[in-house]
């Protein structure tokens, strides 16, 4: 383990401030989050610890006297529509801290990331009513200030040991506010992505327990995801802005009532691609179309127009995804190839391992 009083990194770059009240410390919000590259292999070696991707909203909690501020990833104010754990925070018997991690909701089988998606609401009886019924935890993963002390020149390994310690004296309520699992076996790291994959592990994020903290997207931090495929019934497509060109197709999963239900889309499409379907999505168009399920507009993207055009369920074709949950493919899907011989009705929740959305 280097020495973490020489060679320390210089303190990461500060982004404007906006929309938070003043804490004084070290550093202050809205702050730049250590983010990961992809890997297509999992880092071994000496170095290298892992931890579970939870899928959830990450999120800084700064702590300063009575003030209290939680700030999601792109620096957003998040303690608005998580007043519980903005709570977590004020209780705990430390004044002047830094603290990183994930908000989840436990349900019935694992997490949430809809429950998490229902508090982003204007109305504030709401998000009160919500968070009472299904208050979020917070898994916490890092310390980035301990009593007015920047911790982020040390090594990872430190400022976990750090971490350790300050939930132990610091009065967490250990079944809403705890750490995160840390293993150095790649093994295990490994058996977390196939046994817990669909309860809501989003992967295994692999760091580099020598290296200090830094805002930014760095190679010492690494996100491993399994990588999986399926094939999907096309039930829908948008046209490309501004143009007559298809920019988004739209997949479909078979029901258990045999209802096509819509579970996913892409806008990641090769040229040519977009060129050779366009004429034959357009020959289809208004026959048919998504006859279960529909998921809402984001509300990550309001203003954004969610409608599109239906077509005739009868193209099948595979496409490349990390994770589904809540009777959807969550993050970025890939479109692979198309399925001639694979009839529309094959294509179900049995792919996926759910039965139905619920399943």
């Amino acid at each position: 383990m280097p020495d973490s009083s020489s060679g320390a990194s210089p303190t990461p770059p500060r982004i404007a401030e906006s929309g938070f009240p003043a804490v004084h410390l070290p550093i202050t919000p809205p702050f730049p989050v250590m983010q990961g590259t992809r890997a297509d292999v999992l880092p071994e070696g000496e170095r290298w610890v892992y931890e579970p991707k939870w899928d959830g909203f990450r999120a800084l909690a700064f702590r300063d006297g009575d003030t209290v501020v939680l700030q999601s990833k792109a620096g957003q104010p998040l303690a608005r529509y998580f007043p519980e754990v903005a709570d977590l925070v004020r209780n705990l018997h430390a004044d002047h801290f830094v603290l990183d991690g994930e908000l989840v909701i436990p349900a019935a089988r694992g997490l949430s990331f809809e429950d998490l998606l229902l508090r982003i609401h204007p109305a504030a009886s709401r998000i009160e009513k919500l968070s009472r019924e299904r208050p979020a935890h917070y898994v916490l993963f890092d310390l980035l200030v301990e009593q007015g002390e920047s911790l982020l020149p040390l090594p990872l390994a430190e400022r976990r040991a750090r971490l350790e310690r300050f939930l132990q004296r610091s009065g967490a309520d250990r079944e809403r506010m705890r750490l995160s699992p840390q293993t150095g076996d790649p093994e295990l790291a490994r058996q977390w992505l196939h046994e817990f994959g669909g309860i809501g592990l989003d992967g295994v994020m692999a760091k580099d327990a020598t290296a200090p903290w830094v805002g930014a997207r760095v190679d010492t931090l690494r996100k491993f995801k399994r990588m999986r495929t399926a094939d999907c019934v096309i039930g829908g497509f948008r046209y490309r802005t501004g143009t007559r060109v298809v920019g988004t197709l739209l997949f479909g999963l078979y029901n258990e009532q045999g209802l096509l239900d819509q579970v996913g889309q892409s806008s990641a499409l090769p040229r040519d691609l977009r060129d050779e379907i366009t004429p034959v999505l357009e020959k289809i168009a208004g026959r048919g179309g998504f006859t279960g399920r529909i998921p809402g507009p984001s509300r990550w993207a309001r203003g954004r127009d969610p409608s599109f055009v239906p077509v005739e369920p009868v193209l099948v074709c595979e496409i490349l995804y990390d994770h589904f949950s809540e009777g959807r493919f969550r993050h970025a899907v890939r479109f692979l190839r198309w399925r001639p011989e694979k009839r529309p009705e094959e294509c179900t929740y049995g792919q996926v391992g759910r039965r139905t959305p619920d399943g």
